[in-house]
């Protein structure tokens, strides 16, 4: 069923879309070169054509919303291809476990530090 709609609605949207394409222009600047609107055959087939395209676009619009209730996906192949997809997933990593512990913060003592002083040529400075 769900395939037959889906047919349906092919054909009718290439039907509307021969449809669009086959209506004559009913303003703008095109309609002031033709005269072809004042003739009464013409006229009723225009009507004709915008009957048909709005009854096209709505049998699309009714046949996608039945499409969507008529569609049953298979509830075994879903489930199969869940499996599947859980199988080949691999399980997540172990967090990362810190082997050294971080350095403790220490405070700065100008006393306990040397500082060594150099010259252009890498030799210290004495003070």
């Amino acid at each position: 069923m769900f395939t037959l709609l889906i047919i349906l609605a092919i054909i009718a949207s290439v039907l509307l879309i021969l449809a669009v394409l086959i209506q004559n222009p009913k303003g703008g600047i095109a309609a002031n070169f033709s005269a072809a609107n004042q003739i009464a055959g013409v006229k009723k087939t225009n009507e004709f054509i915008e009957k048909a395209t709005w009854t096209l676009a709505i049998a699309i619009m009714v046949l996608a919303i039945g499409s969507r209730f008529v569609y049953t996906p298979d509830k075994e192949k879903i489930n199969a291809f869940i499996e599947r997809v859980e199988e080949s997933t691999p399980a997540a990593p172990a967090p990362l476990q810190q082997a050294t512990p971080a350095p403790t913060k220490q405070e700065i003592n100008p006393e306990n530090m040397d500082i060594e002083i150099l010259d252009e040529n890498g030799n210290p400075i004495e003070q």
